[in-house]
């Protein structure tokens, strides 16, 4: 009975939360009993996804009792198990759910540490991070792991030690309907790199786990399949990050003290000319415009590098491809390119698209290079103009 009252408060303090537990399963009918009857100390409200198992886990479930099964016949993947339960269980009204695997990896007891933390911490996404180092830990796992830190870094911005343990607690509120890509295991990566997009915390805790020696071991991750399946989806994560996210990030710093920071910063008492200054304005105008999508920034700042201009002022410029600016851009190309090539000018200005400009892809891409070029020189010579006129001298401290 000692255990039982010590066990009971967990019960009710994530019950007040609004949390429940969601356990995706696949072919994991050895562990799978154990793991339900742990998580069971901790939280009372339990929602088992059966993905199709073929082994004994419809019978497991059948002689549980206190838990909500969802099942269906055919194999979909641990995305689409997962994001089965986490819709069911917000559809449920719960305010977040806490995923484990059913593999026995996880220690239920680590529940706690969630708990403790959500208190602290409400409506963030807490991942639990593992000791890489552990006994037993498949060196497929470790190299995935860190394959997977290094591009949350690139599309996000921010460090996490473990971006792939299964462990986790999403605020369903805070994520709400959020849009996904993938059905697999590529999910989980996917998931926090919107999470973090849309403004939610994503963090870490200190979690133990545990993996059976190589013959006990059930594992679905297969390694060529998966990690093509991740490359994939990072590839076009960082497409959208530098198409999108980046920009709307510069355009969100945009405040009042931040302008007049940068401006003093890197123009005002700048040590470079006005004509260097004004170079790597015009040249990031140039880069932001010319039909590089996705990487602007990238080549602004590596070009402006060797060509030994403001980099940080050449990126900055090269934003100038925000979502406000992209129709302009793109119907100011398309007509451009027409002029220059003696092709009528068909499309209005709300006819314009990727889409419409894809079918004048050429009329496109010479009007594209011949306005960033227009752009790039008027911005030179207009903020040439204006730091000369405004007696702006190189501030050498």
């Amino acid at each position: 009975m000692a255990d039982s009252g010590t066990k009971i408060p967990w019960i009710e303090r994530a019950r007040k939360l609004g949390c429940a537990v969601v356990i995706p399963t696949y072919n994991n009918d050895r562990t799978l009993a154990k793991v339900i009857a742990g998580v069971g100390h901790y939280c009372a409200d339990i929602f088992v996804v059966n993905d199709g198992s073929t082994d004994r886990t419809a019978e497991v479930l059948a002689s549980t009792r206190n838990i909500r099964v969802i099942a269906y016949a055919r194999n979909r993947g641990k995305g689409y198990a997962l994001r089965t339960g986490l819709r069911a269980a917000r559809e449920a009204g719960f305010r977040y759910a806490l995923t484990i695997d059913s593999d026995g990896q996880h220690y239920p007891d680590d529940i706690t540490r969630f708990i403790e933390r959500i208190e602290e911490h409400p409506d963030a996404l807490l991942i639990g991070a593992r000791n890489l180092t552990a006994d037993n830990m498949p060196s497929k796992n470790t190299f995935a792991n860190r394959f997977s830190n290094f591009w949350y870094l690139v599309e996000t911005g921010q460090r996490l030690d473990d971006t792939q343990s299964g462990f986790r607690l999403y605020p369903l509120r805070r994520l709400g309907r959020l849009r996904s890509l993938c059905s697999r295991y590529e999910f989980e990566v996917e998931v926090i790199v919107r999470a973090a997009w849309r403004g939610v915390a994503v963090e870490n805790i200190p979690v133990k786990v545990y993996y059976a020696p190589e013959g006990e071991r059930v594992s679905h991750f297969r390694p060529l399949r998966d990690f093509t399946r991740i490359s994939l989806l990072n590839s076009v994560l960082v497409l959208e990050a530098l198409l999108f996210y980046y920009p709307w990030r510069f355009f969100r710093s945009l405040t009042r003290e931040n302008i007049r920071r940068f401006v003093r910063n890197h123009i005002t008492r700048s040590p470079e000319s006005n004509s260097r200054l004004a170079a790597a304005m015009g040249w990031g105008v140039f880069c932001g415009i010319v039909p590089i999508w996705g990487y602007q920034m990238i080549f602004a700042g590596v070009s402006a590098h060797f060509m030994r201009l403001n980099k940080l002022v050449a990126i900055v410029f090269s934003n100038i491809r925000i979502p406000p600016m992209i129709p302009f851009i793109l119907y100011g190309s398309y007509w451009l390119g027409g002029k220059m090539l003696g092709l009528p000018i068909t499309l209005s200005f709300p006819d314009i698209s990727l889409r419409s400009m894809a079918e004048c892809l050429a009329q496109y891409l010479v009007g594209s290079v011949a306005l960033a070029a227009l752009a790039g020189a008027a911005v030179w010579a207009a903020s040439w103009c204006a730091m000369t006129l405004l007696k702006r001298t190189p501030c050498h401290e």
